[in-house]
């Protein structure tokens, strides 16, 4: 170990303990060591220093109230004027330990010992005692104890002076040679600029300073988090959070939680080995800010300028867009009978998808959220992307106008004529067997450069419905048409039967005729005559283009009849460019 002037012995009136420089202004030490600071003067002086006694002030403590046992047992001091010498350096979190144990060395000043002295320790495990303190043991049975003097001393590695933890305290018998350290990421928690100090897989200092950054302005009322599921609800607690970023398989909550939002994120950071995990942290966070701009930057963090991920790393892409960059807008009742409604927005670029926000909300409050998450997808989409707007609804609601919906509140044009808008069914999504086949139909449909269509008309709503899905699964076919809406419990079963037979495309009039026994010349009848007249020569991956167009056309035209397509809905499906990851399936926090 190199001699290093940063480590500082600190008096507090008759108390003295030991310390270490971090900034040029600021200095660790425990808070028992400063307990009389309100009435008695506190210096600072320096090992090997020619600085003499610095006055020095108490400026942020980790909430230590004064038994032995309290947690927060961390003071940060305030030098009174800079000084000269380079602070301490700091070692990552997993350095203290390894097998054999590595030698740690800690810097004290007991009685009589004016220049300091040496104690040899090591660390008996990784494990936190009391989510607070790490257990030291003397490395050799002979050799300076931890007594008195030692308390705030920098806790180092041997071979390279790096910084793990702080003595906090001694073993009361001097019998027993062991003492506690409070480790650097602890320590971290209680004052939060020393995480940018502390080395963390996959992140620069850069990134942390930026990120707490954010969380301040959060959590000082600049981005209020507010609204449906604000910062009183269970979903945009720390804890909730945390779990969330993890997910189900994660590591469990930390014993005591966590205090506050950046307990949570430099927990993650720097205890959890998954380095993604804090991203979603910081998404999912961003859901619940109504600055639109905190709220960008929470979701893109840690990107910068010329810096796309984690560490100033660029992310692999994709050497070709794909045909498709969706958008995926998940509706699903929420499970609590309370009329309330389960909304996840994420995006895709290629197979990686992130998630734009996800939000238990009342059923006024699901369009407004869902247009607006939709417009800040839009974001993480690149230049050249071909974007589809893909809702995923239960099959009751296959019928909701949602290309119809109004885009923004500042553009009344329908979304149906803004992008290509489809829709899917939420149970058939959930199934995995017909996610397979519908991956095996579209095999099929890339060899071929047109769509077979099967036409059910309004008076076929008596038909049975599983002679129907057996039959559309033996005939190969490609979409089916409907001359009715699915609003009547026939065309619900056909509805149903021709998504049980795995067939990718679903077209129909969202308003019409409701079905009967004489319809040979209703508007059903000439929907489906549209519809094979301008649709079945096509590609079927083509399918929400061409939509597209057809939406444009019909809500450009100022004909005194209404155009023939402009209600018409479309579910397709193609599982390839819409995987559904088990990480966003369902929501721990929802």
């Amino acid at each position: 170990m190199t001699s290093a002037s940063w480590h500082a012995r600190i008096s507090c009136g008759r108390d003295t303990g030991a310390g270490f420089l971090v900034t040029e202004r600021h200095v660790l030490t425990c808070a028992h060591v400063v307990a009389r600071s309100r009435t008695d003067t506190v210096t600072v002086s320096f090992a090997h220093g020619t600085e003499g006694q610095v006055p020095a002030r108490v400026v942020a403590q980790g909430g230590w109230d004064g038994r032995e046992t309290d947690p927060g047992d961390l003071a940060v001091l305030e030098l009174g004027r800079p000084v000269p010498m380079r602070p301490a350096e700091f070692a990552a979190p997993s350095d203290a330990y390894g097998d054999p144990p590595r030698r740690l060395l800690a810097y004290g000043f007991p009685k009589r010992s004016e220049e300091g002295t040496l104690a040899e320790y090591r660390a008996t495990a990784d494990q936190l005692i009391a989510g607070e303190w790490v257990q030291l043991e003397a490395w050799a049975a002979h050799g300076q104890p931890l007594v008195p003097g030692f308390s705030g001393a920098a806790v180092t590695l041997a071979d390279t002076g790096r910084v793990v933890g702080m003595v906090s305290a001694a073993a009361r018998d001097p019998a027993v040679r062991n003492g506690r350290m409070l480790p650097a990421q602890v320590m971290a928690r209680y004052w939060p600029r020393l995480g940018e100090l502390i080395p963390t897989p996959g992140y620069g200092r850069e990134d942390k300073e930026r990120l707490l950054q954010l969380i301040e302005a959060v959590s000082g009322g600049k981005g209020s988090v507010g609204g449906e599921g604000g910062a009183g609800s269970l979903e945009c607690r720390p804890d909730g959070l945390y779990l969330d970023a993890v997910g189900p398989l994660g590591p469990p909550l930390p014993p005591h939680g966590f205090g506050s939002l950046w307990d949570a994120a430099w927990y993650l950071l720097s205890e959890v080995p998954d380095t993604a995990a804090v991203t979603r942290f910081s998404a999912r966070l961003a859901d619940f800010v109504e600055d639109a701009r905190l709220r960008a930057a929470l979701r893109s963090w840690p990107s910068r300028a010329g810096d796309e991920g984690p560490g100033g790393t660029n992310p692999v892409r994709r050497s070709a867009a794909p045909a498709w960059s969706p958008i995926l807008v998940e509706i699903a009742d929420s499970g609590s009978g309370d009329g309330r409604f389960m909304v996840e927005v994420s995006v895709y670029n290629g197979r990686h998808r992130r998630l734009v926000g996800s939000r238990t909300l009342p059923v006024e409050r699901v369009r407004p959220y869902a247009l607006e998450r939709i417009d800040e997808a839009y974001r993480e989409l690149e230049p050249d992307a071909r974007e589809l707007i893909a809702f995923v609804l239960p099959r009751r609601r296959l019928n909701t106008d949602v290309a119809g919906w109004q885009r923004s509140a500042d553009d009344d044009s329908p979304l149906g004529s803004f992008a290509p808008v489809v829709v899917l069914d939420l149970e058939r999504r959930r199934s995995g067997a017909l996610q397979h086949k519908l991956v095996q139909k579209w095999r099929h449909l890339d060899a071929r450069s047109a769509a077979r269509l099967h036409r059910i008309g309004c008076s076929a709503t008596g038909q049975n419905p599983v002679r129907l899905t057996v039959g559309l699964r033996q005939g190969a076919v490609d979409m089916v048409g409907f001359g009715t809406p699915p609003r009547v419990n026939g065309t619900l079963r056909l509805f149903g039967a021709s998504l049980n037979a795995a067939v990718p495309v679903l077209l129909w009039p969202r308003s019409g005729c409701r079905g009967g026994p004489s319809h040979e010349d209703c508007r059903g009848a000439e929907f489906l005559d549209r519809l094979a007249e301008h649709l079945t020569d096509l590609p079927p991956v083509e399918l929400p283009s061409y939509i597209h167009e057809l939406r444009e056309e019909a809500h450009a035209s100022d004909a005194p009849e209404r155009h023939w397509a402009h209600d018409l809905a479309l579910l397709w499906e193609d599982p390839r460019c819409l995987p559904d990851p088990d990480g966003y399936r369902h929501s721990p926090v929802g």
